[in-house]
């Protein structure tokens, strides 16, 4: 059987214990290892107002880790456009591919990454993700030095084809990939509910562009090896309950005992939702899982989450998948 093609999306978590520098600095050897492995990609995605998410600024991690790696690709999972300018995001990952030539993707996503009153914070005009596709165009024409604006061009930036990638957990998503004609990334990771309908859906209207002659799919999936498979339940346990952390307690650390309690109440048992798709346990059982996912999801390639509690363990995990399915 062919390999299955693996990337990665790196969150940037801060551990219990950690500071943002830290977790910064396990960031970083994470890409190594993947570049090591021959790992596709490492994505960052952007998130606001997350104490134990180290992520607000991806075009940031990306210059810091491109300057710490010589050939992996790097890129966001996503850029939320809606907070963003077009024409600012143009000229950041112009900059980043005239610093890293043929090593930078540009995964847009149309969510603000944040609650309601950060995007207050942010600036953002509520209306913005209603102009999703139109933004997307116009950040497109800025990139491959055919603006819409008149007079108006992104320098750096200007003619230099950064490939978009569309994120999306839903149907719209799909469908703006497909008639753009852009690869298209399922956050199955988090959302999980429309994986196969979203995947037909852009399959089926998939329209060819400079860019894609042909479609290709990129699905989530959440992942911790470990070896054996009892380390790696316990090590799920732990990622429960730092989720309860981030998604439930808002930053203040809750003991075992509150977490547990929290995950066994209904918004716990949402927010396991998240996590339906996961391949926890040795290298040969991610492996059968990955194998059968990826066949579930109809996916081109994997965008593995590794969700280990530790930077030692996230390593361990990394390792030992490119181990189990080892990338050409």
């Amino acid at each position: 059987m062919a390999a299955i093609p693996l990337s990665l999306l790196d969150l940037v978590p801060i551990r219990p214990g950690q500071r943002a520098r830290d977790s910064l600095a396990a960031t970083v050897a994470l890409a190594q290892l993947a570049e090591e492995m021959n790992y596709r990609r490492v994505w960052y995605a952007e998130h606001h107002n997350f104490v134990a998410i180290a992520s607000a600024t991806p075009s940031v991690i990306i210059a810091h880790v491109a300057a710490h790696t010589s050939r992996i690709r790097l890129g966001s999972g996503g850029v939320m456009l809606p907070n963003h300018s077009p024409l600012s995001v143009a000229e950041q990952f112009g900059l980043l591919e005239t610093l890293h030539p043929g090593r930078i993707d540009l995964g847009l996503g149309r969510a603000p990454g944040t609650d309601q009153s950060t995007m207050l914070a942010l600036r953002q005009d509520p209306a913005a993700a209603e102009r999703f596709p139109a933004d997307v165009l116009e950040l497109q024409g800025y990139l491959s030095g055919n603006s819409q604006n008149p007079g108006v061009r992104a320098t750096p930036g200007d003619g230099t084809n950064v490939p978009l990638y569309l994120l999306g957990s839903s149907l719209f998503g799909a469908t703006l990939a497909a008639s753009l004609g852009l690869p298209f990334a399922f956050a199955s990771q988090f959302a999980p509910a429309s994986l196969q309908q979203a995947v037909a859906v852009y399959r089926s209207e998939f329209r060819p562009s400079e860019q894609l002659a042909e479609p290709h799919v990129m699905a989530g999936v959440n992942v911790i090896v470990a070896d054996t498979a009892a380390e790696a339940e316990e090590q799920a346990l732990a990622h429960r309950r730092f989720m309860v952390n981030v998604m439930l307690a808002r930053g203040r650390t809750p003991t075992d005992a509150e977490a547990d309690a929290a995950i066994a109440s209904p918004a716990g048992r949402q927010l396991l939702g998240m996590l339906t798709y996961s391949a926890v346990g040795t290298p040969d059982e991610v492996r059968e899982y990955l194998e059968g996912f990826r066949k579930h999801a109809d996916a081109d390639e994997l965008i593995v989450v590794p969700q280990s509690p530790n930077p030692e363990a996230r390593l361990r995990s990394v390792r030992l998948l490119a181990e189990a399915i080892p990338q050409d």
